[in-house]
Order: C-alpha cells, then sequence, then structure tokens
C-alpha cells in the first residue's frame, strides 16, 4: 500500500448491509457488537445488542470480494440471575469460528455469562406429497379395493440452513465474559473475565479449569483486572492477557496448572512527565492479537498501537497513535464516559498491516514497516458516493481520503463521539476488510 494521490491506499468501498437510517432512528438492539471472518475469508458472521447472530457468504458469482446475506439466527436471550437480582443482556460479545471439520458450520456465541457452541448447516425439507386420500393438494376418493392402496411418497420441499445450540458451556463466570479463543488444536478453547481465564474442551460442557485467577482474598484490595485473552496461532500450550495496568502477560500452561506465574510480561515503563489524572485510564489495554506467524503481539490503548516483539518485553518495536488529538480532550471524554470506549485491533492477512478504529466513523489501517497509513470513514457519503473520493459530507467539501481531507476532518472540533468503530475484522487471505459502524456492516477492497 504505497502512497496514492488520492491517499486511499487503493482501499474502496465495497458494500453496507443494515438499515442506512439515520443515526438518531437506530433501535438498540441492532447495534453490532463483534464481527468476525472464518478461517477461509468465504463467510462473515456479526453480532448485535439483540442476542442475534447474522453470518454471510461469499458471493461467487461476482469477480470482486463480495457477501451476501446466508443466515440470521437467535444466539441468546435476556436472562435474569434471581440469586444477584441482576439481569443478564443478551448482547453477543464475541464470535469464534471453529475450522470446518464438514460441511457444517461451527461457531462460539457469547455473551456476559453463557458461551454456545453453534451449528450451522444446510438441512433438506421433504413433505408428503401423495397418500391415498390426497395428491398433492387435491383430495381422492377413498380407495374402495386393496390394490389401490398405495404408500406414501416423499417429495423434496427446499433447502433451508438450521442451527442447532450444539453445547451450551454456563456458570463459570461469575464476572462478564469479555473474550473467547479458540486454541490451534481445535479442541479447547479459553474464555476470560476480569479476573479469571478458564480452559474448556468443546466437547465438554459441564466442566471447565480455572488456569488464571487474579481476584485478591479482598476486593478491595484489587488494582488491575484482565481486559482480553487469547491463544497462540500455533503453539496450542501458549495464550496470552492483557490487563488494565497496561502490560500483556504471555503463560505457558506446560508449566503449571494454574497459569498466575508468567512466562513473559511485555510492559513499557511509563514516562513520570506525562503522568495525568487519567493516565491509568488512557494505558488499559483494550484488545491484544497475535501476528498471523505468532512472532508479533498487536495491542490497542485508548489513544495508540503497539506492536511487540514476542522475544522483547522491555518495550514496543512500534508505537503508533491514533487519535493524539484528543489528549487535549480527555476531561469531556471522561465526563461522556467515552473514555472507557474499548476499541479493538486487526492484523492483516499478510502480518504486514494493522487496523484499528476511532471516532467519527475514521478507521485507520497501518503498514507496519514504514510510517505509510490510511485514514477511511465508513459513513453514508461512502455508499452515496461509491467509491472513495466522493465528498464527505461537511460544509468544506473535502475530499475523502485526500492530504489534508480525511486526516484533517479526523482531527476537527466536531467530531461525533457516538459514532465510532470499535469492531473489525480482515480478511485472512485478500485485503478485504468487515467495519461495524453502529448498526451497518461496511466492507472495504483494495487491489
Amino acid at each position: 500500500m504505497d502512497m496514492d494521490p488520492s491517499g486511499s491506499g487503493g482501499w474502496r468501498f465495497a458494500q453496507c448491509f443494515g438499515d442506512k437510517g439515520d443515526v438518531e432512528d437506530i433501535t438498540e438492539a441492532d447495534i453490532i457488537s463483534t464481527v468476525e471472518f472464518d478461517s477461509t475469508g468465504n463467510y462473515l458472521a456479526t453480532g448485535d445488542k439483540g442476542g442475534r447472530v447474522v453470518l454471510f457468504e461469499r458471493n461467487e458469482s461476482k469477480k470482486s470480494c463480495e457477501y451476501k446475506f446466508y443466515t440470521e439466527f437467535q444466539s441468546h436471550e435476556p436472562e435474569f440471575d434471581y440469586l444477584k437480582s441482576l439481569e443478564i443482556e443478551e448482547k453477543i460479545n464475541k464470535i469464534k469460528w471453529c475450522k470446518r471439520q464438514n460441511t457444517a458450520h461451527l461457531l462460539l456465541t457469547t455473551n456476559d455469562k453463557t458461551i454456545k457452541l453453534w451449528k450451522v448447516f444446510e438441512k433438506s425439507l421433504r413433505v408428503v406429497s401423495e397418500t391415498n386420500h390426497y395428491e398433492g393438494q387435491r383430495a381422492l376418493p377413498p380407495p374402495s379395493l386393496r390394490t389401490h392402496l398405495k404408500l406414501p411418497r416423499m417429495m423434496f420441499q427446499e433447502n433451508i440452513i438450521a442451527a442447532l445450540p450444539r453445547k451450551v458451556y454456563a456458570n463459570a463466570h461469575a464476572y462478564h465474559i469479555h473474550s473467547i479463543s479458540v486454541n490451534s488444536d481445535q479442541e479447547t478453547f479459553i474464555s476470560a473475565d476480569d479476573l479469571r481465564v478458564n480452559l474448556w474442551n468443546l466437547g465438554i460442557s459441564n466442566q471447565s479449569f480455572n488456569i488464571v485467577d487474579i481476584k485478591p482474598v479482598n476486593m478491595e484490595e484489587l488494582t488491575e483486572v484482565i481486559t482480553a485473552a487469547e491463544f497462540h496461532p500455533q503453539q496450542c500450550n501458549v495464550f496470552m492477557y492483557s490487563s488494565s495496568k497496561s502490560n500483556i502477560k504471555l503463560a505457558d500452561m506446560r508449566d503449571s496448572a494454574l497459569c498466575d506465574r508468567h512466562a513473559k510480561c511485555f510492559e513499557e515503563e511509563e514516562d513520570p512527565s506525562t503522568r495525568s489524572f487519567f493516565s491509568e485510564i488512557i494505558s488499559s489495554i483494550s484488545d491484544v492479537k497475535f501476528s498471523h506467524d505468532g512472532r508479533y503481539i498487536l495491542s490497542r490503548d485508548y489513544l495508540s498501537l503497539k506492536i511487540w516483539d514476542i522475544n522483547m518485553e522491555s518495550k514496543p518495536v512500534k508505537t503508533i497513535p491514533i487519535h493524539d488529538h484528543l489528549r487535549g480532550k480527555l476531561c469531556d471524554l471522561y465526563e461522556n464516559d467515552c473514555i472507557f470506549d474499548k476499541f479493538e485491533c486487526v492484523w492483516g492477512g499478510d502480518d504486514k498491516h494493522v487496523l484499528t478504529g476511532s471516532y467519527h466513523n475514521f478507521f485507520r489501517i497501518f503498514d507496519v514497516d514504514s510510517p505509510n497509513d490510511v485514514v477511511l470513514q465508513a459513513d453514508k457519503s461512502a455508499f452515496k458516493a461509491k467509491k472513495i473520493g466522493g465528498p464527505l459530507p461537511n460544509k468544506n467539501g473535502l475530499k475523502n481520503g485526500r492530504p489534508g481531507g480525511l486526516r484533517e476532518a479526523m482531527q476537527s472540533e466536531t467530531l461525533d463521539f457516538n459514532k465510532k468503530i470499535l469492531h473489525a475484522s480482515w480478511h485472512p487471505r485478500e485485503n478485504t476488510i468487515a467495519i461495524a459502524a453502529t448498526n451497518n456492516l461496511f466492507l472495504y477492497s483494495a487491489a
């Protein structure tokens, strides 16, 4: 993605799914809360605050990377915890695909308390077409002789896509589940909440093993929480978890059953001169991802992305500021709670690019090995103009993606903090990205 005159890095708007009405008319339940490509990139899943999962499949009839609706199902329902008098939201926090073993798809979905393993498969419907009383819809006189009796005939009607919950993994988390990650062995997965990480076998739903527990004996002594967790993409014994104290711990399950003693801790010393009331909040890591080869770790805090070499714990190999212009607005962001927003980060399929979101539906793609970056905006101007280069809907008539266009607009005073790109996923084999913008799913592609 070399620098080009338009500043768009060759990225083009491809598709938008979802209601394209105004933000004011959005139903809370329709807001997308997670998005995930499968390992082939042929399928894409989204989960929303209404507990629904929508799957899309690659449209093979199109030359470009386009998707079409595949199926939708209700994954979670609102519940009530009578012991704690707490409502449990149906909102889908994470979706993770398991690798396909046959024609069916298996995917894990979770809300705050319960993880489910769904099997999604095509099923042919057959109906009885001929009996002794009916031929199709036409009534027949009752048979008068034994020789007139005939066996009922079944007829193929249509193919439907069914979704069945194969397993329900419940009652293992006292706090809200924020992460799930399937192991490279495709037999186990981890789930993480604020204080614990549990290890599950996909085939056993009534038993899990607690492998990390940072809960102090006295909760008043609590100083940090777990914010994200992920398995290593190749080594099935290694996983990492990040903390609100801006560190990432790498743990090896071969060391001991309880992985409280980490194998490595990635942490950068804080500069005392920049310390403020907000330092601890903005340094809390909201997401961590291994690169596909497992050599690097990508982490996101409120204002920046960091790339860590797995062999160097003392400091990141690269720190990328995302929206440093917000540093002067931290008071306002604290007042409106935006400072607690959890932005995700994503590696490109080739591990040469990284992606993360910002406010006003801006998102940025960075080149890992050079200072090049692309600023894009997932909003209605994209599909109205149908290409990057359409004018931004603002009074200056700035052009989308032009140097001094989107980059300037991103740093303007009129940012809408209700529009934010928190969730995204990158196609594992192509330059296609899926961006969740409130209740819309945007797809962008680059040559």
